[in-house]
């Protein structure tokens, strides 16, 4: 099992779907070396040198973390809907004064969907209109190797919000 990379205080939580096969494996985040996660985040501006899948705790130094909408690899492209309606992922970040960006578009469609308190189809990339609780919602694009978007696209959109954050303070470390 993939623990939540999780603390008070965030300023971003990456949000993905699921974890896949290597992650699961492996027990860390974004372990596919396919996977351009810990690269576009570097790039963008969140990391001050690419960390690798394995220094994932790492993250919290930077005030960014990252959670499931679900935790089980075995749940590829559908979403479990939990009690309450909002997924397990999303129930971590709830009333967070944070940004939460979604690592896929086609992730957060889905639990769009499914979920009673998104209701969007086709959310644009970037910052979204909705929120949870005080908690801003972005749509990113999967940095899966699959994800056939190429790296400038990829990391231009990750460095919007990266952009758009404030930076680090020390009490994020």
């Amino acid at each position: 099992m993939i623990e939540d990379i999780l603390r008070q205080g965030l300023r971003v939580v990456f949000c993905g779907i699921n974890p896949g096969l290597s992650s699961a494996h492996k027990g860390v985040h974004f372990a596919n070396a396919n996977n351009r996660f810990w690269k576009i985040i570097h790039l963008a501006g969140f990391t001050a040198h690419q960390l690798q899948p394995e220094e994932e705790q790492r993250l919290l130094e930077t005030g960014c973390g990252i959670t499931m909408l679900v935790g089980d690899a075995a749940y590829h492209r559908s979403l479990r809907v939990v009690a309450g309606g909002i997924p397990a992922g999303w129930r971590a970040v709830d009333g967070q004064d944070r940004n939460v960006p979604a690592a896929g578009a086609g992730d957060f469609r889905q639990a769009s969907l499914l979920c009673q308190a998104f209701r969007v189809k086709n959310a644009p990339w970037g910052r979204q209109e909705m929120r949870i609780g005080a908690t801003q919602l972005w749509v990113l694009p999967n940095p899966s190797g699959l994800n056939r978007m190429s790296g400038d696209a990829l990391l231009a959109a990750y460095r919007a919000l990266s952009d758009a954050l404030p930076p680090p303070s020390l009490t994020t470390r």
